[in-house]
């Protein structure tokens, strides 16, 4: 089989290089020709584990090729996937479509031949019909059927997710659509991987409503922390007492600063003016997604109040400030809003994440990183991790506590052990722990 892949960003390339394992033929197409020779080079436009071996190894074997030339990227094709960009729109927090739909367009005119027009971006309910009123529009000639087919690949898993996943799901409306996306994932079949054939919109709604639940989880358990520490218990073993209950499941029970990334902050965004469109408001939803930006906003005033009466001119070490490890991704992470109010407040921050190039452009100026995270610590009155990396988990308390000049510790992620920490003469804390 043959399929393209427009869109060379995260979603695009990963999906693209694991169908290319799969044994299919895949083009992938971008319109930024900086990426796409790039690509050709073997240089990774983002951070994911084992996303360089897989690419390299697929287009030295002929599967997995980059162009410009969007025609040339459709020729033959079996399936067109749509892998663009649909972030937040402007001043009413809906999915901007543009890319979408002009994709869509610019497919159908290139088509030489029956295809099936596969949704793989994020995008609200209704958006199908539209790429399908978009095809007949432009080519009424050609038997074209469309499709969703939504992701659910986490970043820092992403291969992973692909390879071995939970389900896959397929919107379809045809047998023809569903023959060819059947064919290109029977590969899972042989994982006996669940997959679910609805209807185009209950596609779209199925990664929304997902999104949107994991959210809830997230920030469910953030407050539950903080009640946590006002009552002395232990979010950990609430969460763990918690997880063990099949009907909740141990997943997303970590609590933290707040969630971010390319998903959760936009789709749960999203889904709630989608539902008030609809007449259906998701309070539920709304509700989290201003606990969640409130909390990030409270973790600066924790850390500033730790500084003491007057925070201007003390130090801040900050660990971690991508959205989640194993990600170079600064879209939405916590970082983005502590680190602005910390230098506001005129404190020092001295930063360090080990895929730190997105973040240096991201964040204020006046933000320095370090090139280790004991080089973040050193003359530091406070330390604060912001996101669990594997390898702050073996800081030693007691070198911790020799390059610092005071001796705080706040960890948001909860990475140590309080004990040590401790033991070692650091004013520990962390989230929603005694």
């Amino acid at each position: 089989m043959r399929i393209a892949m427009i869109g060379a960003g995260y979603v695009g390339l990963v999906s693209g290089a694991c169908f290319a394992e799969f044994g299919v033929d895949v083009t992938v197409m971008d319109v930024d020709p900086a990426k796409i020779d790039g690509l050709r080079a073997g240089i990774m436009p983002i951070y994911e584990p084992g996303l360089d071996k897989l690419v390299a190894e697929n287009a030295r074997d002929g599967r997995l090729t980059f162009t410009t030339d969007l025609a040339q990227a459709v020729r033959g094709a079996d399936a067109v996937f749509l892998a663009v960009g649909t972030p937040t729109r402007r001043g009413d927090g809906h999915a901007d479509l543009t890319y979408v739909y002009a994709a869509a367009e610019q497919v159908a005119k290139a088509a030489e031949g029956p295809l099936v027009l596969v949704t793989k971006s994020t995008v609200p309910v209704g958006t199908g019909r539209e790429v399908q009123a978009i095809v007949r529009r432009v080519r009424p000639d050609l038997p074209i059927s469309v499709a969703s087919n939504p992701e659910f690949l986490r970043e820092g898993s992403a291969i992973g997710d692909f390879m071995r996943p939970d389900r896959v799901v397929i919107g379809v409306d045809d047998e023809r659509a569903l023959t060819v996306l059947k064919r290109l994932y029977r590969p899972l079949y042989l994982i006996e991987t669940p997959v679910l054939a609805v209807s185009i919109e209950s596609a779209e709604l199925i990664k929304y409503a997902a999104n949107a639940f994991l959210a809830t989880k997230i920030t469910f358990i953030n407050e539950i922390a903080d009640l946590c520490e006002k009552v002395g218990a232990d979010v950990h073993d609430v969460a763990r007492g918690m997880g063990l209950d099949g009907r909740i499941g141990r997943k997303f029970l970590h609590p933290g600063p707040g969630y971010g990334g390319s998903c959760f902050p936009k789709d749960t965004l999203a889904l709630a003016r989608t539902a008030q469109d609809a007449g259906v408001p998701v309070r539920l939803v709304e509700t989290t997604i201003a606990v969640n930006e409130s909390r990030k906003a409270a973790m600066a005033d924790r850390i500033l109040a730790a500084l003491g009466p007057e925070p201007a001119g003390k130090r801040v070490g900050v660990l971690g400030v991508t959205f989640k490890p194993e990600t170079d991704d600064m879209r939405d992470a916590p970082s983005l809003v502590i680190l602005p109010r910390l230098v506001a407040a005129g404190v020092e921050v001295s930063a360090y994440d080990p895929q730190p190039a997105h973040a240096r452009e991201a964040l204020p100026a006046a933000v320095r990183f370090a090139d280790s995270a004991l080089g973040a610590a050193e003359g530091a009155d406070a330390v604060v991790v912001l996101t669990e990396w594997n390898e702050f988990r073996a800081l030693s308390p007691d070198r911790l506590k020799a390059a610092m000049k005071g001796g705080v510790i706040l960890d948001l992620r909860n990475v140590w052990d309080p004990v040590a920490m401790r033991a070692a003469g650091l004013a520990y804390s962390s989230i929603g722990r005694p």
